[in-house]
């Protein structure tokens, strides 16, 4: 499981009449994962592990001879019939883990009676972000054509992820289509239109983001990609409704790539809301505020559960 947040602590030495006294004072824990509020990095009670059924490495795919797969989370009572899709991805390293390590990050939709799909991607270092693009979109089809297998809505499927995640759930939105109706692969020829989208600090445009950074890992790919790879160059007024979520001291995905995306919906009409953090860097991380980091990512979660209630339950 990965370790939730940090346990560093600052010791304190104080000389008194009776010696040395040791005090501990917790260090800011820094950042939390994908911006999510402290109380989803933890693992689920048993009573909420009664909650949701699972459907367990789902194959939608095959790159280089490896399975893509991804988990579904079924709401035990009162489904709603919607479905979210969660890009699992953070700088485009797509890291596995059970389902039941997993379901506390997504509790919150499942107590409202949504299907939750943890969509994988083939991972940086070895794969680039051309790839997972690719993945997600092939992924995506899979997920749709089979939606109702799950007890969901075909025509009531949001996708949500965070910064890297973000930005392949805004290809998920932007990128989509009704299929190829001349591919070789059979799923290629079924749509992947969606119904919401929901993006956490966000990468829209990879050649300004990239703009000088050295080749590495995801990154990796050729430049003439880039256009191909960056949802901000694929906007049209068909695209669905679009919740964006951004800190604006955001040193790692500058929040000018937020803004952009915002300005790009607005201008074709497309129903879309940018939400600024004030003071918050990356992950809605606020240096040596712990509490208003962990409040702002709890008001993204609450923030981000109300637009997929508000767009995709009948």
């Amino acid at each position: 499981m990965n370790r939730l947040w940090s346990t560093a602590l600052a010791f304190v030495f104080a000389v008194g009449t009776g010696g040395v006294t040791v005090a501990q004072v917790p260090t800011d824990p820094g950042p939390p994962l994908s911006g999510y509020p402290r109380n989803a990095l933890r693992a689920p009670t048993p009573a909420e592990l009664k909650t949701a059924t699972y459907v367990r490495d789902v194959i939608y795919g095959h790159r280089d001879g490896m399975a893509l797969t991804y988990d579904v989370f079924k709401p035990v009572k009162k489904a709603n019939g919607a479905l979210v899709v969660n890009m699992v991805s953070a700088g485009w390293r797509s890291s596995w883990a059970p389902p039941e390590e997993r379901q506390a990050r997504y509790q919150a939709l499942i107590d409202k009676g949504f299907t939750v799909v943890a969509l994988y991607h083939a991972s940086a270092p070895r794969f680039q972000v051309p790839d997972a693009v690719a993945d997600v979109r092939l992924g995506m089809r899979h997920i749709k054509r089979h939606a109702a297998d799950y007890g969901a809505d075909p025509a009531r499927i949001g996708v949500w992820g965070a910064s890297a995640g973000g930005h392949l759930a805004l290809v998920a939105g932007m990128m989509a289509d009704d299929g190829n109706s001349g591919a070789a692969n059979a799923l290629e020829r079924s749509g992947n239109r969606i119904a919401a989208v929901v993006a956490y600090f966000p990468p829209t445009d990879l050649a300004a983001l990239l703009q000088g950074r050295p080749k590495g890992g995801a990154i990796d790919f050729d430049d003439k990609l880039l256009p191909s790879v960056s949802p901000i160059h694929s906007v049209d007024a068909g695209d669905p409704p679009t919740l964006i979520l951004h800190g604006d001291a955001d040193r790692g995905v500058p929040p000018a790539q937020s803004e952009a995306m915002h300005a790009a919906l607005d201008k074709v009409g497309v129903e879309n809301k940018l939400k600024m953090y004030a003071g918050a860097d990356h992950d809605f991380y606020v240096k040596g505020d712990p509490a208003k980091t962990d409040a702002y990512a709890t008001d993204a979660m609450n923030a981000m559960v109300g637009w997929f209630e508000s767009h995709l339950r009948k």
